[in-house]
């Protein structure tokens, strides 16, 4: 298996002081972005927060009803920020403060957005940073986009996830969501305390399902995944691992994690991660 767990390795004493200080930080005084908005051709306007800076640069994917605001987007740019590197995050389209309608949105229209703000709005090689169904959609971008993608790091990796979550369910219950065009999903992650998901969504989104055999993905790939995570289980990630082409393949399983990672000890670890890669493609250069 082109798999092994990460153990601590020689990160240098400037950096980890760096990562140490933002990952252990309890919100002070940070230096604000401005959120921007770009037009796109028949399409709704994206809003995102760039920090320009050197390659490699590092963009931030969401999870699914998420937004760029989270702790972990905010954590990764002032750390990018620190290093003098790029970084871009971003609102899907239909999501945050971008335009859309949530309930036209698919994995596809997802998808398309990534693609654009890797084509548009960043130069130079990237580090994709996927949080739960965005390191499903790190993993179609750096399909379709092997040329920008440097590396992947992925947090909670919900591939195939929704798709997979959906036909495991009994069959009274599929065929009641059918019936209805909804599945109705129980979450913690809002105040209605359910997603309701479209037929149309999970129908769409088996066009984009990766798992089925080899993955064409090349690059350095950093798999980070909780073990109580109650939401993707932690064999997905494990089974990424094995799809990918690559061969540069680690898998981090945190003990006590849960789904989103966003804890502090959780922050270090993806900037920790991060900063490793940067310099790894630093020296391949």
């Amino acid at each position: 298996m082109a798999a092994s767990v990460l153990r601590w390795r020689g990160w240098s004493a400037a950096r980890r002081k760096v990562a140490l200080f933002l990952a252990q930080s309890s919100g002070g005084t940070r230096r604000k972005s401005s959120i921007q908005y770009v037009s796109r051709a028949d399409l709704p306007k994206l809003a995102y927060q760039k920090v320009t800076g050197k390659a490699p640069g590092v963009v931030f994917l969401p999870g699914f009803a998420s937004t760029m605001a989270g702790q972990k987007a905010e954590a990764l740019q002032e750390f990018c920020r620190s290093l003098g590197h790029s970084y871009l995050r971003f609102d899907y389209t239909g999501c945050g403060t971008s335009e859309g309608q949530w309930t036209e949105c698919t994995l596809g229209t997802w998808k398309k957005d990534v693609l654009f703000v890797l084509d548009e709005l960043v130069e130079g090689p990237q580090i994709l940073v996927g949080s739960s169904l965005g390191g499903w959609l790190m993993l179609l971008a750096a399909i379709a986009r092997p040329e920008k993608v440097a590396a992947l790091v992925g947090v909670g990796t919900a591939a195939d996830h929704f798709v997979t979550a959906f036909k495991a369910l009994p069959l009274e219950v599929k065929k009641e969501a059918e019936e209805k065009g909804e599945w109705t999903l129980t979450t913690k992650y809002n105040e209605e305390g359910v997603y309701r998901i479209s037929m149309d969504f999970i129908r769409e989104a088996e066009n984009h399902c990766i798992l089925q055999g080899p993955i064409p993905v090349t690059c350095p790939v950093r798999l980070l995944h909780g073990l109580k995570d109650q939401d993707v289980p932690w064999h997905v990630s494990m089974q990424v691992a094995e799809r990918v082409l690559s061969t540069d393949v680690d898998v981090i399983l945190r003990k006590e994690g849960q789904h989103r990672l966003s804890e502090k000890d959780d922050i270090k670890l993806i900037v920790y991660t991060i900063d490793d890669l940067i310099d790894k493609l630093t020296t391949l250069v």
